[in-house]
């Protein structure tokens, strides 16, 4: 496939929410990435986020390291640069991130497998931008949830209760500009671990995904619409009708080499106890059972972050 990734609007899910499903659902199905548009994300707050995202890293070494938790398995605070690498890849990914994981009240059941936040004492307003951002990209996963369910003939909301409490991350990514012959991609060929993936768009282009004929397409998305994909957890559970598919984000070339890039992912995750066991209505005589042995999601998730190296 060579034609580009064509925009779904949101507001179609309001006008006519079987249509929605089926455009998503059929992009999904085709290709394991859609672009969504018309999103409703305030602009205003995912600049605010921007800034604080871009000021943080902007901190010398010593200061983020102090917000690196040892053992904590990149799941919460500062991950730091060359640390996490693709599944089966030598070379580690030319980037830092810092990871926003789902706020739980005091006593909650599931603190004891989603660890509590870590919040930096500078810039002023991380927590308060990063927060909102984390909420707004949470609802409009939920959104996304529902009519992915509908194309998957389940009731409306069965995907948005196995993700309900979920263990969510919205990851701030910087990858620094690139120094010399740099050994390495600023993100290795991968799939995502969880459900679905919500990216806003980078200031800087190199997100690519591999289409079936063995080429690279580089996506480049609209201002204010969002790149979603399916990832492993999903396509699990729906046996692969719904495709997990490879992406990378390819190092810029010449006087782009010096310029940093900064990404948005929201990683939309089940709830750790979900089974995640593949959906009857996925299984035929053409599509046996390609994972006939359930597994939690936090079980699933613990085995890919020891694959790439933050276990």
């Amino acid at each position: 496939m060579t034609r580009p990734l064509e925009p779904i609007p949101l507001t179609l899910q309001d006008a006519d929410p079987d249509a929605f499903a089926a455009a998503l659902g059929g992009a999904f199905a085709a290709r394991g990435f859609a672009v969504v548009s018309e999103a409703g994300l305030d602009p205003a707050l995912i600049a605010r986020a921007l800034d604080d995202v871009k000021a943080f890293f902007a901190r010398p070494e010593a200061e983020k390291r102090r917000f690196h938790i040892p053992g904590g398995q990149g799941q919460r605070g500062y991950t730091p640069f060359g640390v996490e690498t693709a599944k089966g890849a030598t070379l580690s990914d030319l980037k830092e991130f810092w990871h926003v994981g789902r706020e739980l009240p005091p006593g909650h059941p599931l603190s004891a497998v989603m660890p509590a936040n870590l919040w930096p004492d500078a810039p002023r307003g991380f927590r308060a931008s990063l927060s909102s951002l984390y909420d707004a990209l949470d609802a409009l996963g939920e959104r996304l949830l529902r009519a992915l369910a509908l194309h998957l003939g389940l009731e409306e909301r069965f995907l948005a209760d196995a993700a309900r409490d979920g263990n969510s991350i919205l990851r701030l990514l910087h990858y620094p500009p690139i120094e010399g012959a740099a050994e390495g991609l600023r993100a290795g060929a991968h799939e995502d671990i969880n459900a679905i993936t919500l990216l806003l768009g980078a200031e800087e282009a190199g997100l690519e995904i591999l289409e079936a004929d063995g080429s690279w397409l580089a996506v480049s998305p609209p201002p204010g619409a969002v790149v979603v994909n399916i990832g492993d957890m999903l396509a699990r559970l729906a046996n692969d009708v719904l495709p997990s598919t490879t992406h990378r984000v390819v190092n810029p070339q010449g006087s782009r080499r010096g310029v940093a890039r900064y990404s948005a992912p929201f990683f939309v995750h089940f709830r750790p106890d979900f089974v995640i066991q593949t959906l009857p209505g996925c299984i035929s005589t053409a599509r046996p059972d390609r994972y006939p042995g359930p597994i939690t999601a936090d079980a699933f998730l613990r085995q890919r972050l020891e694959e790439i190296k933050l276990g």
